[in-house]
């Protein structure tokens, strides 16, 4: 009953912040917006790094770094001292200290000071618990930590996998033996040394489940692959090898470090080599840097010195493998609240995924992080969080009561809720902020939220404007990158500049270049294309906005024409085709499309292949469709 009123205490606690918060977001801010016990902290923590991010002074550095050569074998190297001052500490600045550097250097012949040889263990790693899938999953094969929740759901359903929701590191005994006995046949005798038993050190793990493994560890990937669909499989893969591996011995590893000088420079060139794989016969294999056989007394060639040019850089934003790993480290959430937590704040527009599939906060998140932190903070205090989850372990160790716990958390939230819903108003939220004034009408040029982010506009349109039926002033979107707080004068005026005509395409029509809702695009007559990554919309010229228009009503012809008909489907009586499409080519009857793979060609596909790919796709598990909520 203890844990029983740990998860009751948990769901009353998530419903009284999310159904009182959230509408007074809704009143204040604006509708469909979300407050959460966990997902506004995973919020604010995306919110504060892009803050540090903005302030961030980028400061230039410069490295020396040469290529040795001995016994044909080419090695990289770093400087690393300079008249034993270590460099990091004397610090290289600009590009004339680092030439004087690579100047006094050239043409010597350095001697090999110091040889350090040494053999570590690298141990293997743990079965995979809910948060170090997600990741791993995340690190290595770029998948979000829904999509990988997803893919494991349907390993787990179909029998693949055991229960992919769990903080434990435990196996089964039994499964525990057939491994061993899997290795001792499979692999060798040198790698079934016994088996290895981990204990979850979290404090308040909840271990009614095993680590996540394969439900057979005789289900080798490889003989996987016609079964599973892709990303399946890689998953899969990656539960297989990672469980596999925790039952393995550790790897021994060669590391050998040389330091070359010559004058007083000294390089240092790092190596590794595998002395026994272990567990790396399965998991992670080593790519290690070869070096030379080298003893001290040794000259060496070096046959390129170089400087090399670096900036300081931020710390990175968030991907959703360090968001986890973060959010554990604070103690808040549990295993099976990451993944709806990030799709939570993407959905409700706090979050978007950047070029590099990073989370980067909206404005919105900006504007209500700073509500919720000024005006209630323990909502969002990741130490008064963690104590929180402390709280409800203790509750399910039976050391707190859990209606005394929730009285005391409810009764001072309901107060400041109702006298913030009093004190507030949404201009006090989300003020308007004068950037300048417009040259052509001497109007002031605004930066104002809306129900889309934040946009610029060009005076004011009150109430009775709209009464007196005056049309709207001009108004533009935010380019992409752009937040409120920062925003300036030039950076509006260019916004406002939108959209702009480039010119005659030459066959009648004009180009034109506009921000719309889902970003930049080109239009020209009935040809719209959006602008990628690889264009900025402010400095597009009409020639390659020309080529940019080609390439999408190509391409869109492309989708449009079959690669191939071969005839009427014997079960719906309707026309194969083999089309192109957004994500490559795929068969369709109308009413069914299945993915051709890709080491198919297209165009070689059967009228009997194109028959067994729309079979096998209609007997696939339909994957269940969720309507959002009004």
């Amino acid at each position: 009953m203890d844990l029983v009123n740990a998860q009751q205490t948990r769901r009353i606690l998530d419903r009284l912040v999310g159904y009182k918060l959230s509408p007074f977001l809704w009143q204040k801010v604006r509708r469909g917006l979300s407050a959460g016990r966990v997902q506004s902290v995973a919020m604010r923590l995306i919110v504060d790094r892009e803050r540090e991010r903005m302030a961030f002074k980028v400061d230039e550095y410069w490295t020396v770094d040469s290529e040795f050569e001995k016994e044909k074998i080419i090695f990289p190297a770093k400087l690393i001292k300079i008249a034993d001052k270590k460099v990091e500490k004397l610090g290289i600045q600009t590009e004339k200290e680092a030439k004087k550097i690579t100047n006094d250097i050239e043409g010597s012949t350095f001697n090999v000071t110091s040889v350090t040889k040494k053999q570590v263990s690298k141990s293997p790693p743990k079965p995979y618990t809910t948060s170090t899938l997600q990741i791993d999953a995340n690190n290595k094969l770029g998948y979000s930590s829904k999509q990988t929740m997803m893919l494991a759901q349907r390993l787990y359903e179909t029998g693949r996998i055991t229960y992919m929701r769990t903080d434990s590191v435990s196996l089964a005994d039994k499964f525990l033996n057939e491994t061993q006995e899997y290795v001792k046949i499979n692999l060798g005798s040198e790698y079934a040394v016994g088996v290895n038993r981990y204990k979850t050190k979290s404090k308040g793990a909840q271990e009614a489940h095993e680590a996540i493994r394969p439900t057979d560890v005789s289900e080798h990937p490889d003989t996987m692959q016609a079964t599973l669909e892709p990303q399946e499989h890689k998953i899969y893969e990656l539960i297989w090898r990672r469980t596999v591996a925790s039952q393995l011995p550790s790897a021994k590893l060669n590391r050998t470090a040389v330091d070359l000088t010559a004058k007083h420079y000294t390089f240092r060139a790092n190596g590794s080599s595998i002395a026994f794989d272990g567990f790396m016969k399965v998991y992670q294999p080593s790519k290690s840097k070869i070096l030379p056989d080298l003893n001290e007394g040794d000259n060496v060639d070096a046959i390129h010195v170089t400087a090399n040019q670096h900036f300081t850089e931020p710390s990175a934003r968030y991907s959703d493998a360090t968001l986890v790993k973060t959010l554990e480290e604070h103690g808040i959430g549990r295993p099976s609240t990451y993944a709806p937590t990030i799709s939570t704040i993407i959905d409700r527009g706090y979050v978007e995924r950047d070029d590099n599939k990073k989370l980067s906060p909206t404005d919105i998140a900006m504007i209500v992080s700073d509500l919720l932190v000024e005006h209630f903070q323990n909502i969002v205090n990741y130490e008064f969080t963690a104590e929180l989850e402390q709280t409800l372990d203790n509750i399910a160790e039976g050391k707190v009561e859990w209606v005394p716990m929730l009285e005391g958390f409810y009764k001072p939230f309901e107060k400041n809720l109702e006298e913030k819903s009093k004190e507030l108003n949404r201009e006090d939220i989300m003020p308007d902020k004068e950037l300048g004034t417009d040259k052509e009408t001497g109007l002031p040029i605004m930066l104002r939220s809306g129900r889309f982010g934040a946009f610029i506009q060009i005076g004011e349109y009150t109430k009775e404007d709209k009464e007196a039926g005056k049309p709207k002033p001009k108004s533009a979107s935010l380019l992409k990158g752009m937040h409120f707080e920062s925003v300036t004068l030039e950076d509006a005026i260019q916004c406002l500049s939108f959209p702009k005509d480039l010119g005659d395409s030459g066959d009648g029509n004009h180009v034109m270049v506009a921000i719309g809702r889902f970003g930049p695009y080109l239009k020209c007559g009935d040809t719209t294309a959006s602008i990628n990554k690889d264009y900025n919309p402010a400095t597009i010229d009409l020639e390659t906005s020309k080529i940019v228009l080609k390439e999408a009503a190509e391409r869109k012809k492309k989708m449009e024409t079959p690669i191939a008909e071969l005839g009427d489907d014997p079960t719906t009586k309707t026309p194969i085709l083999v089309k192109h499409g957004r994500y490559g080519p795929y068969v369709t009857d109308g009413e069914t499309n299945a993915t051709i793979k890709k080491d198919i060609d297209p165009e070689t596909i059967t009228k009997e292949m194109a028959i067994e790919i729309l079979i096998k796709k209609r007997a696939a598990p339909k994957r269940a469709k969720y309507k959002k909520k009004k």
